[in-house]
């Protein structure tokens, strides 16, 4: 069920038998020469649309928009401060409770997002508001990724671009060889990101001339479909056992 489709009627239905809601985030932000600016964003509603719908939960609109000022040398990306972005977040899961939902899953495909959305989590269960989790794709299929991919890269490698690939038509794969060429392959192997135990580096540009990560080439729809999919089936299992929880197991835990 997607919530701006619906009737208030409806929804009503809804809230007065289920009490979960899938939250799709991502951002708007560059993601080399080879993949659109919405690639985090149209993985996370692609994502939590056909979990909701294979469900039945409800999936409400996208946040389209994350904290991505590490990509700000980089034309068109956008971003908001992260104390914006956890205001906003909080202040509309506050909104789906006035409802009757008392269990959120921040349905997210970017980076950025993750500290964020797991303190907004944080907030909202020490005040006994909503249990609201953070779930990010990729992490939820670590052995997938590295079975298919041998440099799948943090941002905009191939495992972005093969989710890309299966889902729109916006991929310039004559692009792809750029992208890898001018980017940076094998991030693991980058000596000069941290000097005597501490991080040295700030934005996307200092480590990637272009902005991307990994081995576009390695990327293909096929491999796409079966990232979709096996990431859309730990979705829905998560729905499912968050959805069973007794409300009283969602409780912030008692003072020493």
């Amino acid at each position: 069920m997607y919530l701006a489709d619906e009737a208030w009627p409806d929804l009503q239905s809804y809230f007065a038998s289920e009490s979960l809601a899938l939250v799709p985030l991502g951002s708007t932000e560059q993601h080399g020469p080879a993949l659109p600016e919405s690639t985090d964003h149209v993985i996370a509603e692609s994502l939590a649309r056909e979990a909701a719908r294979r469900t039945g939960y409800l999936c409400t609109p996208t946040v389209n928009i994350g904290v991505s000022p590490h990509h700000r040398q980089f034309p068109g990306t956008m971003w908001v401060s992260s104390d914006a972005f956890r205001s906003y977040v909080e202040s509309f899961t506050r909104n789906l409770t006035y409802h009757g939902i008392d269990r959120v899953i921040y349905v997210n495909a970017h980076g950025g997002n993750v500290e964020e959305l797991r303190e907004v989590g944080r907030t909202l269960h020490g005040e006994d508001v909503c249990y609201a989790i953070e779930w990010m794709w990729d992490e939820s299929i670590p052995d997938l990724v590295t079975d298919l991919f041998s440099q799948p890269g943090p941002h905009g490698g191939p495992k972005e671009t093969s989710m890309l690939m299966h889902l729109t038509d916006l991929v310039h794969e004559d692009r792809l060889e750029d992208a890898r060429d001018g980017g940076c392959v094998d991030i693991e192997s980058d000596t000069t990101l941290t000097h005597h135990g501490a991080r040295t580096f700030f934005d996307a540009r200092e480590n990637s001339e272009n902005g991307v990560f990994g081995d576009q080439t390695d990327a293909s729809a096929a491999k796409g479909e079966r990232l979709f999919e096996a990431a859309c089936e730990q979705l829905c299992e998560l729905c499912d056992w968050l959805a069973a929880r007794d409300p009283a197991d969602l409780r912030p835990a008692q003072r020493v």
